[in-house]
């Protein structure tokens, strides 16, 4: 066969190659379909960060060409493994990526626990380039050196099809984390061998169906980066993608493609503002630098405050850290980046799932330690991502589908290609990502996440997951997808009169019926300029009547003699030269059982129109709100306040009766709640508060707030929970609110000195951009009044009082103000414990205090809110509310009894255990009954006495506090030595010890045995006893014990004490004084009881001068 030899210098990329081709013809008979088959040797000098040399190839080829080659059997348990991969450390799956799974993977499947144990692994790598000539070149290289028996990757598209092509002909699997695109889906006879183990971009396309369908939404538009057409790059992965997504949703979305590494800003505005004619749904498809331009452009558009339009973006090869805060570039402006986070806010990521477990993490820092250890790479920031545990997981599945084919033929390995691919594909098993299902065409089945944007930390995190596997998509419980423009629902794909209007009625209209419009639109314009003219004269009139108008002279002010020294003292004051008369027959003429320990100044008011008690008929108990003045303007628009005051009626707000403005008398009068306010009730602990009942109370607020910035007065500017008060009915009413002026001298008289706590205190409901006011509005704003709402609600599910920071705290009210208005990144809010505090409930209360007022909902959309909160527990009927409420409270009134209850048990039983210590438990019985003790004689009992020896002199050189940590610790230790024996202890008086046994229970004669083993154990505990201020020294104990008779009883009244009087007291008392140290005086009486028990050695001291009574 004829051959021949070309030499060729050429350039590549700058740098020259010398190839030295030597060709032979075809195969000889056999390889008919195999083509050329070359040897080849290429010096090669290129530069590359992880292979640089020589690559030697030499003739080779397949013995059989028929469909998918045959590779022969092997008897030596060696598998070798050929890593193809880029070798550019910025690609997503570079050498220096996954060889460390790689090589892990291998530790794993050789180890004990492996499915190949005590296998030979050869790894061997080259760098692709991601080039269609260099990395098949890398292939004949394996091939022909024989040293792949399967290859892991390559990576790149235009690379892994002519290598996936010719290993099937080689008889060699290729397991790969590319090829994903839908040409590679089709394997035939073009990739027999070709297993794709991060499966295909149609199931990205149908992850995508599957969320867009749960939206409700059909339509959508695609924008993605692809190479110029006249580009020899082809086309690029985001077209790819995006054609299988295009496939996958069985429509015709409008679709526009960009050159990313050439656009700008003004062609993104143009190609949004063309699919924005089609689309509300936009998938894209580029690198991150991109997606955050294009919503940038997106966001100078108005598509993002709309909040008509959603964004999605395909992110397959991010990392986790990689897409956490894509918005923030560090190099970029803080006005830039602010406009960026607003525009992610319309921004939903579909992405690989990534675990979370315990295991990955571990995998992931072990990758991390081998590519900076072994390969010089740093992560850095960025995680592992799942296309680099692809690589491990294609190791584990080779080797598992190795272990399957060893039973066939003992002794030998079959390392063919077309069988282990027969394994592998429609095979389930446990990887580093989870479980692994390989389908029948040799598809991985892929599970993707859903990202959204946390608006409170700012980072992206998964609200849902697609499994692949059941085509199920499962949103994560407690997290819900926050979408742009303040939108509490997903927008619609389409507008309500279409993209081009065409859903829409014509609105054109014939002469007749504009003439009749216009002639009817005069008539409506005299009719409402009548009716405006008429209200104009009815408002001046009901300004003149002056129905708001109180004389001082109908109110009962009603004096509290609980408070007379304070409250009333105050009424008094603020009244003090007028002819203010409490009468003295107040009994008679206020209605029994009027409770006067009220929470402000109150009184009865004869022109209340309100259910009222029968024994006063025309009146009714109001508040009263001083105003310290002695005289007050009255202008036009003071009147048209105190109109709409009285016209004010709600629920949930307070009812302003009217004003006394008679100096010196000034006041204003509302409708008076007796349980008092909120603060009250949350401070009271008695008084428990269920979910249930708690969602009542935020509900209530939410309502009063809704309809009070609905009204003229617009806004509250003091809401806090002191001015939220609870009626009889616990129905919560908002108060203090309207008539700023006349509110604002009443309560900087209150406030006192600014320097004080409660100047302070009071402003911890007070919004930061108030705060940072010179001069803060009386009527403060709508968004305020939600900053102040969050606080209350802050307060009812905490119970720690306003603005609770921790239990570690020790902020000053006026600290906390001044860290407010500091704001920052992180600014100054209350803790908020998850463990007590619904998810639900956190998120509303981060929404209404956040730093930026327009980032705060309303109330009408809180009201929304607060019903879908407690949608489960609370009804819309107000009767079953009301009563539900009166239900809690009568409950919580039971509990309580039942607690104090506990209570008295619980003290009663401390008292008499502490009885019982103190005394014996029969003669304590005796005095718990109110039985009186009588003193018992006893004819046979032991007395037990000890001291410490040389306790004087080692008193006087320890100090107080010394002596008695001894004595504490000395006498513990007896104490919890004689529970263990039949005795009692009498007494202990500084260093002496008294114990006794044989009463107040007789125990017949083992009273002495009792006593003896007794002393033994103290004496052997005494000896091994260690003095805290004298470790070194011993303490030695004297000890002395008699038998005979004696009487007990209690003595006193006060501080009872059980004594032991006779002559037997007396005389131990000698036996121990006149003893030795660490020695037992045993007296004779003793002794003969001893004897009997035969256990018990005693030595005759001898003849002891003893002074006993005779």
């Amino acid at each position: 066969m004829a051959s021949r030899t070309r030499k060729r210098w050429c350039a590549n990329g700058g740098v020259l190659v010398r190839l030295t081709l030597t060709l032979s013809g075809l195969c000889a008979g056999q390889c008919t379909n195999i083509g050329l088959m070359t040897m080849m040797t290429t010096t090669t000098t290129r530069a590359s960060t992880m292979e640089t040399g020589t690559m030697t190839m030499t003739a080779g080829g397949s013995r059989e060409c028929i469909g998918v080659g045959v590779r022969t059997m092997q008897s030596k348990s060696e598998v070798k493994l050929a890593v193809i991969a880029p070798g550019d450390p910025h690609h997503e799956q570079s050498l220096q990526r996954v060889l460390p799974a790689v090589l892990l993977a291998v530790k794993y499947v050789s180890s004990p626990r492996g499915p190949l144990p005590g296998w030979n692994i050869k790894v061997d790598y080259r760098d692709s380039y991601c080039s269609s000539t260099y990395g098949p070149l890398a292939a004949f290289d394996f091939y022909i050196n024989q040293t792949a028996d399967a290859f892991l990757g390559p990576v790149c598209d235009y690379v892994i099809a002519p290598v996936a092509r010719y290993a099937g002909v080689w008889g060699i699997p290729v397991l790969t984390a590319g090829a994903q695109a839908e040409a590679f889906r089709h394997k035939g006879q073009h990739y027999p061998t070709l297993t794709r183990m991060m499966g295909s971009h149609r199931l990205v396309g149908e992850a995508l169906r599957h969320i867009l369908r749960s939206f409700g939404w059909k339509i959508c538009g695609l924008l993605f980066h692809n190479h110029e057409m006249a580009s020899s790059k082809g086309n690029s992965e985001c077209h790819f993608t995006l054609s299988a997504v295009y496939t996958a949703l069985n429509q015709t979305p409008a679709h526009k493609s960009f050159n990313q590494e050439t656009a700008d800003t003004d062609e993104y505005k143009n190609l949004l503002s063309l699919i924005a004619k089609s689309a509300r749904i936009i998938v894209m498809c580029a690198n991150s630098t991109t997606i955050r331009e294009i919503l940038l452009a997106a966001e100078e558009l108005g598509m993002v405050d709309s909040g008509e339009y959603v964004f999605f973006s395909i992110e397959l090869s991010s990392s986790d850290n990689d897409s956490k805060e894509p918005w923030r570039v560090d190099g970029d402006t803080d006005e830039r980046n602010k406009k960026a986070r607003k525009a992610y806010q319309a921004l939903l990521t579909v992405t690989a799932r990534t675990p979370d477990n315990l295991e990955y993490l571990n995998f992931s820092r072990e990758v991390k330690s081998l590519a900076q250890s072994k390969y010089n790479f740093i992560f850095g920031n960025s995680s592992v991502s799942t296309f680099v545990t692809a690589f491990y997981d294609a190791v584990l599945l080779y080797a598992l589908a190795l272990k399957e084919s060893l039973p066939e033929k003992p002794g030998e390995v079959n390392l063919d290609g077309g069988n282990l691919t027969r394994r592998m594909w429609g095979k389930s098993f446990k990887g580093i990502t989870g479980d692994v299902n390989i389908d029948e065409n040799g598809d991985r089945i892929a599970d993707y996440s859903l990202l959204d944007m946390d608006p409170e930390t700012s980072r992206f995190e998964i609200v849902a997951n697609y499994y692949g596997a059941n085509k199920t998509l499962e949103y994560i419980p407690g997290k819900q997808i926050h979408w742009a423009g303040g939108r509490l629902e997903p927008p619609p794909d389409t507008p309500t009169c279409g993209f081009d209007g065409s859903l829409c009625p014509d609105n054109s209209l014939p002469g007749y019926a504009i003439l009749s419009m216009v002639l009817s639109s005069i008539v409506v314009v005299l009719v409402v300029g009548s009716v405006f003219i008429y209200r104009r004269f009815k408002l001046e009139a009901e300004i003149a009547s002056m129905t708001w108008k109180v004389h001082w002279d109908d109110l009962i002010v009603i004096p509290n003699a609980k408070t007379r020294g304070s409250m009333y003292s105050l009424i008094a004051n603020k009244f003090r030269g007028s002819e203010l008369t409490i009468y003295s027959e107040d009994n008679a003429s206020l209605p029994d059982g009027v409770d006067r320990n009220v929470y402000v100044p109150t009184g009865f008011y004869k022109n209340c129109q309100s259910i009222i008690p029968s024994t006063v008929k025309s009146n009714s108990k109001v508040a009263i709100k001083l105003i310290p003045r002695n005289k007050v303007e009255i202008s036009r628009p003071l009147l048209l306040e105190l109109k709409r005051m009285k016209d004010l009626q709600h629920d949930h707000l307070v009812r302003f009766y009217g004003a006394c403005l008679e100096p010196p008398h000034c006041c204003l009068l509302t409708e008076y709640c007796p349980k008092g306010s909120l603060q009250d009730i949350l401070e009271n602990e008695q008084i428990k508060l269920d979910r249930v009942f708690r969602g009542s109370l935020i509900h209530d607020i939410v309502r009063g707030m809704a309809y009070l910035h609905a009204s003229e007065v617009k806004s509250h500017g003091n809401l806090k929970s002191s001015n939220c008060v609870v009626d009889s009915r616990f129905v919560l009413k908002i108060a203090d609110f309207g008539l700023h002026e006349l509110r604002r001298s009443a309560d900087v008289d209150s406030d006192g000195d600014k320097n004080s706590y409660a100047y302070w205190r009071k402003q911890l409901w007070t919004a930061p951009e108030l705060l940072r006011m010179e001069r803060q509005l009386p009527e403060g704003t709508q968004k305020g009044d939600v900053y102040s709402f969050a606080i209350i609600v802050h307060e009812i599910v905490m119970r720690q009082g306003p603005f609770y920071l921790g239990d570690n705290n020790e902020l000053s009210p006026k600290e906390i103000i001044e860290g407010i208005r500091r704001g920052g990144g992180s600014p100054l809010r209350p803790v908020i414990d998850a463990a007590s505090v619904e998810e639900e409930v956190a998120t509303l209360m981060r929404r209404c205090w956040a730093q930026e007022a327009a980032d705060r909902p309303d109330f009408p959309a809180l009201k929304q809110t607060i019903r879908k909160i407690n949608k489960d527990y609370e009804s819309s009927n107000i009767l079953d509310n009301l009563l539900s409420r009166m239900e809690q409270y009568a409950t919580n009134l039971e509990t309580l009894v039942e607690e104090r209850t506990a209570d008295y048990l619980e003290e009663k039983r401390k008292c008499e255990e502490l009885l019982y210590q103190l005394l014996p438990k029969s003669v304590a019985s005796q005095l718990i009954l109110g039985q009186s003790v009588i003193a018992e004689t006893y004819d046979q009992v032991t007395i037990y006495f000890s001291d410490i020896v040389g306790f004087t002199s080692l008193s006087a050189e320890s100090t107080p506090l010394q002596v008695v940590d001894l004595l504490n610790d000395l006498y513990t230790c007896f104490d919890s030595i004689i529970e263990n024996f039949d005795v009692y202890k009498v007494e202990t008086i500084g260093d002496a010890y008294m114990v006794v046994s044989g009463l107040p229970v007789r125990n017949g004669m083992n009273h002495a045995r009792e006593i003896a083993r007794m002393s033994l154990a103290l004496r052997d505990t005494v000896m091994t006893f260690s003095i805290r201020h004298r470790p070194t020294e011993q303490l030695k104990l004297r000890i002395g014990m008699h038998s005979g008779p004696c009487v007990a009883g209690v003595v006193g009244l006060k501080m009872p004490r059980y004594c032991l009087f006779g002559d037997t007291v007396n005389t131990a008392s000698r036996m121990e004084s006149n003893g030795e140290a660490l020695k037992i005086h045993v007296s004779p009486k003793t002794k003969e009881i001893l004897d009997t028990f035969g256990t018990f050695e005693l030595v005759c001291r001898g003849e002891v001068i003893l002074k006993v009574s005779s």
